[in-house]
C-alpha cells in the first residue's frame, strides 16, 4: 500500500490488487486498517473490491467522512478504471443495464431488468493488445461488482476475474486486470496509473 496524499480532510492510497478495502470476517488486515495505523483519525469513504488495484480515498475525521460520503452518493466524484478485457472491442460505448445480488451464489451480482438497481457504465478503447483490448470505464452508479458484471455481459469479461469470467479467461493473467486509475473529488484530481 502507497500513500498517494494526506491533507487534514482526506488520504489517498494505491491499494494493490488482493488486500481488502475494510475488515472481512476472518481477515483483519485491509487497507483502512492500515491507513489507521499512520493516521489514526482516518475513516473509510468508498471501497474496491479486494481482487481489483487502484486509488481509494479515507477521510480524516467523521465530518469529512460526511461530506465525502455525501460526494460520492450525490454522483459529484469522477472516477475512472483501466481494465484489461477479453476479445476485441471497438469504439466507445454505454452500458445502461440494472443489477442485483445473485442470492444463492452470492457474492456474485447479476444483471437483474426486474429488481436491479440502475447500473451506468461509459467504456472506451485505450489499445488493442493481441486478441485482448484495454478499455477506460467510467462508472456512473457505483454498485457492487459493477465493472465486472457489464464488461462480462456484454461478451468481453475482464482478464483473471474468477467470479464472472470462463476458466480459460480467468487464467489467462494472475490477478484481476483492473485498476482505479483517477479520481475527481473535492476540487482535487488524483492519477495513478495502473501496473499491467
Amino acid at each position: 500500500m502507497q500513500v498517494l496524499h494526506v491533507d487534514d480532510r482526506l488520504v489517498v492510497i494505491a491499494k494493490p490488487a488482493g488486500l481488502l478495502s475494510v475488515p472481512g470476517r476472518t481477515e483483519p488486515d485491509c487497507a483502512s486498517a492500515r491507513v489507521q495505523a499512520l493516521y489514526p483519525d482516518a475513516l473509510i469513504v468508498h471501497r474496491l473490491d479486494q481482487a481489483t488495484s487502484g486509488l481509494l480515498l479515507l477521510a480524516r475525521g467523521i465530518e469529512a467522512q460526511r461530506e465525502l460520503s455525501a460526494d460520492f452518493a450525490e454522483r459529484r466524484v469522477g472516477k475512472c478504471y483501466v481494465a484489461v478485457v477479453a476479445g476485441r472491442l471497438e469504439g466507445e460505448g454505454l452500458i445502461d443495464l440494472p443489477l442485483g445480488a445473485d442470492w444463492p451464489n452470492r457474492p456474485r451480482q447479476q444483471i437483474d431488468l426486474e429488481q436491479g438497481k440502475p447500473s451506468q457504465t461509459r467504456w472506451r478503447v485505450l489499445a488493442h493488445e493481441g486478441d485482448h483490448t484495454r478499455v477506460a470505464l467510467e462508472p456512473l452508479t457505483g454498485r457492487s461488482h459493477q465493472l465486472r458484471v457489464h464488461l462480462a455481459h456484454l461478451g468481453h469479461a475482464i482478464l483473471g476475474d474468477a467470479l464472472y469470467a470462463s476458466a480459460k479467461i480467468a487464467a489467462a493473467a494472475p490477478r484481476l486486470l483492473l485498476h482505479a486509475s483517477e479520481l475527481q473529488v473535492a476540487g482535487h484530481h488524483f492519477i495513478c496509473p495502473p501496473e499491467f
